[in-house]
């Protein structure tokens, strides 16, 4: 039913048509792969959440009427954005699509693709943020007080370049309802790598993110309440550029239905984010393995 590759493959202008009839086969296992902690503080970049999906349907055009994967993902990230305290957490993996319609997953939310061809798609799906607790840090974050979870809604659009040429070009705007407020966009590229092989399928791309004044205020100022009770000093942030970073996919298949994932991410700072006398360091890292069943 696939064509896929047996051995590994070398950058020449007939590797991008099996490397991505390979990375077809497998792109809608990618959307629910990177764990489920898709919306806690955390380098993952936004394409990882759903990397492969838009390559799917240019190489698959007759997709299953359900989709669906379950599992399990351990997820190792920062504490909050700009900590060097780690955290590991254990959560499920799920992964539900209705054709090239409607989605359902941990990692991208509850979606609706309502433009779609063979290389483009856009849609508007509602998510949430975890929000971050003063208390999960009290020795950097005391008297800052809470930043609530909250639902966030994200308007999103990629676009492959061609067949010959599998490049995945992405963006999407993210609006905060309450918590950390305010509005963020990533602006995003990634490709599948040479080297993949039947059982073995890489990505691989970068990412930026850019902030609203109102968001970075809330993730990373101190207004003079905050500064008296923590002890920091008086910061306004303002918008712009908040992070640029760099993702990697991996995955493994150990049969027709069981698969291994890993997902390697890393970023740094900038602008109000980089400055912040909250902010403990500028680069943060983050790696998610999970294993997940499909079924179709």
């Amino acid at each position: 039913m696939y064509i896929v590759t047996r051995r590994p493959v070398a950058l020449t202008p007939r590797w991008a048509g099996a490397l991505v009839r390979l990375s077809a086969f497998v792109a809608w296992l990618l959307a629910a792969a990177p764990a489920a902690f898709a919306q806690t503080p955390s380098p993952l970049q936004e394409w990882q959440y759903s990397g492969g999906v838009a390559l799917y349907k240019l190489y698959v055009p007759n997709q299953p009427v359900w989709q669906a994967d379950a599992g399990l993902a351990v997820e190792s990230h920062p504490l909050w954005e700009g900590a060097t305290t780690r955290r590991e957490l254990l959560g499920p993996v799920i992964d539900v699509r209705y054709k090239d319609l409607a989605f359902a997953s941990v990692g991208e939310g509850l979606g609706y693709n309502f433009l779609r061809s063979d290389n483009f798609r856009a849609g508007l799906a509602l998510g949430y943020d975890l929000g971050r607790l003063a208390r999960d840090d009290l020795a950097h974050l005391k008297g800052l007080g809470d930043i609530p979870s909250a639902a966030v809604t994200k308007l999103f659009a990629s676009y492959v370049v061609s067949k010959s040429f599998p490049l995945v070009m992405r963006g999407d705007v993210r609006e905060f309802l309450g918590g950390a407020d305010g509005m963020a966009a990533d602006l995003e590229a990634y490709v599948p790598l040479p080297g993949s092989s039947e059982k073995l399928v890489m990505f691989a791309g970068p990412s930026i993110t850019f902030a609203d004044r109102l968001h970075e205020q809330r993730l990373f100022g101190v207004d003079p309440n905050q500064a008296f009770a923590s002890g920091y000093r008086n910061y306004q942030a303002h918008g712009g550029l908040e992070s640029a970073g760099f993702g990697l996919t991996i995955t493994r298949f150990i049969s027709k239905a069981w698969l291994i994932n890993l997902d390697l991410a890393a970023n740094r700072l900038y602008g109000s984010a980089a400055a912040s006398p909250i902010t403990e360091t500028r680069f943060q890292g983050i790696a998610v393995l999970s294993v997940a069943y499909k079924w179709h």
